[in-house]
């Protein structure tokens, strides 16, 4: 008996392979009770043995069964079809819906779990991208489990809800049911394996969403949660191929390369679902270096999951100086996914469609991009439309309108503390500077986009910033640098509001902040933003310069002054 309580103890605490030993001993001497066994199957699934796990939940529920407590025999249905789904067995998985739904309709009485019936329903409906079916179904699971005590149905329903929102392009009630069933998870009200699907499915939707903000912090959540569980493969797979995402768009790309490796490892222990992201932000890393060959082995594993590695392929094409083929590659992806994952490829699809030569399709991606924003004020959106705008209104051979979007897009990237596309945006500056007869700021944007390239390694983009520049147009039509400067409005509205609130640090810097007087070292405070120990040093470098101060110890006593500790 103390083995059996033993894994009891186990499971409670997090420690899945001591669980798993435990509970596995215990039933080795006599056969575990129905609880222990969906215990033993959670245990095991969530040290990545996913198969192995259905085994073990089909012999909880048909011991549910014997012992004649079938709304437990229905939920363990509904697990076993859902895992079996996630592992790539569809068929199975269906089947195994179906019993439960058969189970429910015979019960005399309410199903406490029937609202985890409309889970599989609403997924198969946000995959096809049907937003109003989703978004009815994920209401009657979250209805459903609100109204008979099921937390795990009421949180995935919330969950869902809010993922068809976003997909129907109402952000922020999406964003808002995403915090409401993250709650949910952080307060301890939902199993293991549905708050690990909470996690993961909330910071996918975030960076779906370009709310770049909330995915930090949620990515950051995951990270301590899953090293709170002893050996996790479930989910952790995901966590690291997130991480990845943000090392890179930060500049982080070794910490990147390491955090999609990591992924990749996990997923070949058994989280599967991080198989895509770990090799395609691999891929990501080399093409941004020009290493194409090893970008397009990535981007093939990472199309090996049956999802197009896309704009990543078609932007290596484009590199490899195949616009043509980029083009073809993009549009057909486009064409066939759902409205969330198309809208993150409409920046690629201007700078592709551009080079290939359809100035209109261009200009409708950049339409789309202006509409999304009109609806959304996300900085990350904000930047990619500013910055395609400037692109297109360069090709249409109006430097001068180009400088006001492409200023402000320049602005944005460093808010978000995003070096590579900050550079990117100075090097079309360079190229807009020379239309316009300025060869002194030409020469000093472009030099200053050369010196970022150099440092993460961005081969292609350092090729780039040799190419000719665009020859001085007519002096009668060439606005002067004066003139040009004076077409960038102050910032109005929100962004005022921010610069303001801001004072003399930038949000970042703050940031920063705010982890020194915490005590935090350079290190974990990269680990924490996400980005490299070098960035945090000049993050501190820039701090120490506008606040006049010397030493971490007067950084912090500033941020006890000013209210940031």
């Amino acid at each position: 008996m103390s083995t059996l309580a033993d894994g009891r103890e186990a499971y409670a605490e997090r420690r899945w392979p001591d669980a798993v030993g435990q509970y596995t001993a215990a039933d080795h001497d006599a056969e575990l009770p129905a609880g222990d066994l969906e215990q033993l199957a959670t245990s095991v699934i969530l040290t990545g043995r996913g198969s192995e796990g259905v085994d073990i939940l089909a012999r909880a529920h048909l011991k549910y069964l014997a012992d004649c407590d079938y709304t437990a025999a229905a939920r363990c249905a509904v697990w076993t079809g859902l895992n079996l789904i996630l592992l790539g067995e569809p068929a199975r998985g269906a089947g195994w819906l179906a019993r439960a739904h058969r189970i429910v309709e015979d019960l005399p009485e309410p199903c406490p779990f029937e609202g985890l019936l409309s889970v599989p329903v609403g997924l198969a409906a946000l995959y096809q991208g049907d937003g109003a079916t989703a978004a009815a179904s994920f209401t009657r699971a979250a209805d459903l489990g609100r109204a008979r005590g099921d937390a795990d149905s009421a949180a995935l329903g919330t969950l869902g809800l809010g993922q068809a929102k976003v997909l129907l392009g109402e952000f922020d009630a999406g964003l808002a049911l995403l915090d409401e069933a993250m709650v949910a998870v952080t307060v301890g009200e939902i199993s293991p394996v549905p708050a690990g699907i909470i996690y993961c499915a909330v910071i996918e939707t975030c960076h779906l969403a370009f709310d770049l903000h909330r995915a930090h912090e949620w990515t950051r959540a995951l990270d301590r949660w899953c090293d709170a569980q002893q050996k996790l493969v479930a989910f952790s797979g995901q966590c690291q191929m997130h991480r990845a995402e943000l090392y890179r768009l930060h500049g982080a790309w070794a910490e990147a390369i390491d955090a999609a490796k990591t992924a990749q490892d996990f997923a070949y222990r058994g989280d599967r679902m991080a198989i895509y992201g770990g090799f395609y932000e691999q891929g990501e890393i080399h093409r941004l270096r020009g290493d194409f060959d090893a970008a397009e082995a990535c981007y093939l594993h990472a199309q090996e999951t049956g999802f197009p590695p896309q704009p990543g392929l078609a932007l290596l094409r484009l590199a490899q100086g195949r616009p043509e083929q980029a083009q073809s590659l993009l549009r057909q992806a486009m064409d066939g996914i759902d409205p969330a994952y198309r809208r993150r490829m409409l920046a690629a699809r201007v700078e592709i469609e551009l080079a290939a030569g359809d100035a209109p399709a261009a200009r409708a991606a950049v339409e789309e991009l202006a509409a999304l924003c009109a609806a959304v004020d996300m900085p990350l959106l904000h930047a990619l439309a500013e910055q395609s705008e400037a692109a297109l209104l360069f090709h249409d051979g109006d430097p001068a309108a180009a400088l006001v979007p492409l200023r402000r897009a320049w602005s944005r990237w460093l808010g978000l503390d995003a070096p590579f596309e900050a550079a990117r945006c100075r090097a079309l500056l360079a190229r807009l500077c020379a239309a316009l007869g300025d060869e002194e700021s030409a020469r000093l944007e472009r030099e200053a986009a050369r010196a970022v390239f150099a440092e993460l390694g961005a081969a292609p983009a350092l090729a780039g910033l040799e190419q000719p520049l665009p020859a001085a147009p007519d002096a009668r039509t060439a606005p002067s640098r004066t003139a040009a400067a004076r077409t960038t409005p102050a910032p109005t509205g929100h962004d005022a509001q921010h610069a303001a609130d801001a004072g003399p640090l930038t949000a970042r810097e703050t940031e920063v902040v705010r982890l020194v007087s915490a005590g935090l070292s350079n290190r974990t405070i990269a680990a924490e933003l996400f980005i490299s120990e070098k960035t945090v040093a000049r993050h501190l470098s820039n701090i120490f310069t506008k606040l006049g101060l010397t030493s971490r110890a007067a950084v912090t006593a500033y941020a006890y002054q000013h209210g940031l500790a």
